[in-house]
């Protein structure tokens, strides 16, 4: 399935002056991959659909529920890796500034975390890198495997509204 990535002027698209678009803080807010109370029952009735063009509530939506409602619209699919949420890179790179996350590859395709996430523990492989690892996330303090500022879409966002648009080091 295509998605369709046109980027909207930017006074279209940024509500609060700060350069974060107005839809940012809805997405991360936002349950994904409980089942759809329109479509129960059926498959792929998982909310994993977010619409980046209008406000619509629920927030998350099904496949069923995107070709009834969400044909013209830019559709952002949310997916999962150990429990927690997913965008590709390829889906939100036009519509949002991404610079300084931290991007990982998952199932040969280049993902962010939308939220950050609890630092590995105990003696697992995890735990090890993240022991080593010299860069550290600049909200939450979460081990990097790279020389990126953020581990998660969520903490670029905080240092966004706190440090305001185009901060950087």
């Amino acid at each position: 399935m295509m998605m369709r990535r046109v980027a909207p002027p930017a006074s279209e698209d940024d509500s609060s002056g700060s350069g974060v678009p107005g839809w940012l803080e809805a997405l991360l807010g936002t349950r994904f991959f409980l089942a759809c109370a329109a479509h129960p029952g059926s498959p792929r009735n998982e909310c994993n659909m977010f619409c980046i063009d209008c406000r619509a509530t629920p927030a998350a939506f099904c496949y069923y529920c995107r070709s009834h409602r969400h044909t013209s619209h830019r559709v952002i699919q949310i997916r999962r890796s150990s429990y927690h949420d997913v965008v590709r890179v390829t889906e939100v790179e036009d519509v949002l500034d991404i610079a300084g996350v931290q991007t990982y590859v998952i199932n040969s395709a280049r993902v962010l975390f939308l939220n950050e996430r609890p630092q590995p523990r105990g003696a697992g492989a995890a735990a090890g890198k993240a022991a080593a690892s010299p860069y550290n996330c600049e909200i939450c303090g979460r081990a990097l495997l790279d020389p990126f500022r953020f581990c998660s879409l969520g903490c670029k966002l905080v240092d966004t509204k706190t440090h305001g648009h185009g901060h950087g080091h």
